[in-house]
């Protein structure tokens, strides 16, 4: 497995203020093999970025022989698949079009993807979707992607997030991945979100070869999930981290496992990717 770490865990990665060339390097520094990069409506990454922006990224990760293992976009939460809003629906379309574009032109083969939301946890004032809809309209975006991320052969990752769809039963997950019969749509299966609801074990053994890439974060039940308070630092919380490894194992999974940590410390924030870096070692068994 490829021990990587999502630029969003570094401090200003979050609004897009940290330079992706030195993220990279300090990615290196640190001890990760990977990085996750990050597409959205602005920033490095975006509709916009140009191809010379593009090589400078390679060129930067070739010199400090480092992975661009996935891409991560939080654009689906303003552009959701299942808005009740036409425009948003075409939106979240044509800029994953363009995320795949990226992923392309960087060499990365697996991308994050929100399929839909019924409602958005972090914004009470968000639209709510019905679940059915959520389903239909999810299914309607994804059939006209599934061709596309076939063509450019960027997998597409369906994450288990707090989007209140397809994030509270594995059996659920693997039925809607299958419906597309496609190895270009798996699920980007995240640790740490699932804790509040079950076993992340469970959930990997039953999704097997489904999963194309993997989160790691991790989660204390006893605090909640309001406003994220439960996250906590790698092997403080409650995921069984031997028994995730030897299920990821056991489905022979050997792709980047991508640390995604925030929120970020009140005090020096870069600490916590030193501390993430030592316990992702001790998980992996290195």
């Amino acid at each position: 497995m490829i021990k990587a770490i999502n630029y969003w865990s570094f401090p200003g990665g979050l609004d897009g203020t940290k330079d992706v060339k030195q993220a990279i390097k300090d990615a290196r520094k640190l001890g990760y093999e990977g990085i996750e990069l990050s597409f959205g409506d602005s920033g490095t990454l975006s509709p916009s970025t140009t191809a010379k922006e593009i090589q400078d990224i390679l060129k930067t990760a070739k010199a400090e022989k480092i992975k661009l293992s996935s891409l991560a976009a939080g654009f689906y939460w303003a552009y959701n698949f299942a808005s009740s809003k036409i425009e948003d629906r075409k939106k979240a379309v044509e800029m994953t079009k363009k995320y795949i574009d990226t992923a392309e032109a960087l060499g990365v083969d697996r991308i994050l993807v929100i399929p839909a939301a019924v409602d958005v946890f972090f914004n009470p004032a968000a639209e709510v979707v019905s679940y059915e809809d959520a389903y239909s309209r999810s299914i309607t975006a994804l059939e006209q992607l599934v061709p596309y991320a076939e063509k450019k052969k960027v997998a597409l990752g369906i994450e288990n997030v707090w989007n209140r769809f397809l994030s509270m039963s594995p059996l659920e997950m693997k039925s809607f991945v299958d419906y597309f019969k496609s190895k270009y749509l798996g699920v980007y299966f995240d640790v740490g979100n699932v804790i509040p609801f079950g076993f992340a074990e469970q959930w990997i053994r039953i999704l097997g070869k489904r999963i194309v890439a993997v989160h790691f974060k991790d989660f204390r039940r006893e605090a909640g999930n309001g406003g994220g308070v439960g996250f906590v630092d790698l092997l403080n919380g409650d995921v069984n981290w031997p028994e995730v490894v030897k299920a990821l194992k056991e489905i022979g999974y050997n792709g980047p496992v991508s640390a995604e940590m925030i929120p970020y410390y009140k005090y020096f924030p870069e600490v916590r990717l030193q501390v993430t870096s030592i316990a992702m070692d001790k998980i992996l068994g290195r």
